[in-house]
């Protein structure tokens, strides 16, 4: 499984049934995120542009995809993205696989000097 971090803000709408119905959004995502094979790992409310953060398992992208779009959809969020978050020994396979590339890759304005056409 690998984790997604889901961050946004709710609409004033949604603020205002929050308030006058409080309640734990916590369950609402862990019960969305267990219907498409996800799991919610964390819930947090936050301050500035992102007024929540949630940490999901799942086991591939188009999941967690559909876990947002479905979350999206409803008109009640504003701003969502998803992130998909890489541990650190994939970070370290990523910065191999990078020195291979960037020893290949010729910028622009090279072409002439590395005999690319």
């Amino acid at each position: 499984m690998a984790k997604y971090a889901i961050l946004g803000g709710y609409t004033a709408e949604a603020w205002a049934k929050m308030v006058e119905n409080p309640g734990s959004r916590e369950t609402a995502v862990r019960k969305v995120a267990e219907s498409v094979g996800a799991k919610l790992e964390q819930f947090f409310w936050s301050f500035g542009d992102d007024d929540y953060l949630a940490i999901v398992d799942a086991p591939d992208d188009v999941t967690a995809a559909a876990l947002s779009v479905a979350v999206g959809s409803s008109g009640s969020l504003r701003n969502l993205r998803t992130i998909k978050l890489i541990t650190q020994e994939e970070g370290r396979k990523v910065l191999e696989k990078a020195k291979a590339a960037k020893a290949a890759y010729v910028p622009p304005g090279a072409r002439e000097a590395a005999g690319v056409r």
